[in-house]
């Protein structure tokens, strides 16, 4: 029993790093989307803030957040790397209607954009959160199961 719990935290232990770490690069990736599409200013001005910068910050602050929310989703398991990619791509289709469709906007005062000209206008970013559940997936998938590289100050044998 105590052995199982040792491995089960372990994996636990890993499934969150490896969704933290795999958000941070999705999450790069998704950053340099926004800044090429100019939506970074929009992006800081959720938490206050107006620059590219700050929004580059606060959108790395929500992929890591997002990630985490990803690896507890997955209940510290690690399936297929096809199931997680479809499993990242069905994540960040849900964030895409919360974020730019709901929760962005009502935060900015201008209310849901449920219409079919707000869906249309969101739709640009809807291709950079989908390429963020592809990456997150892929290399969760990859972190999670290699479990090279995730090194904590506490040792779980496994004997």
């Amino acid at each position: 029993m105590q052995n199982a719990l040792a491995i089960k935290i372990n994996s636990c232990h890993r499934s969150i790093k490896a969704g933290i770490t795999a958000s941070f690069i999705a999450g790069a990736v998704f950053g340099a989307i926004s800044g090429a599409t100019g939506m970074l200013p929009t992006i800081a001005r959720l938490l206050g803030g107006d620059s590219v910068i700050f929004g580059l910050m606060t959108n790395t602050l929500f992929s890591v957040v997002f990630g985490l929310f990803f690896a507890v989703f997955l209940g510290c398991k690690t399936t297929g790397k096809t199931k997680n990619i479809a499993l990242g791509l069905a994540f960040s289709l849900v964030l895409w209607f919360l974020g730019p469709l709901i929760i962005m906007p009502w935060l900015l005062g201008i209310g849901s954009q449920l219409s079919k000209q707000g869906i249309q206008m969101a739709l640009p970013s809807l291709w950079g959160h989908l390429v963020y559940g592809f990456i997150l997936g892929l290399v969760y998938t990859a972190i999670a199961k290699n479990g090279k590289g995730v090194k904590s100050g506490i040792r779980f044998d496994r004997t």
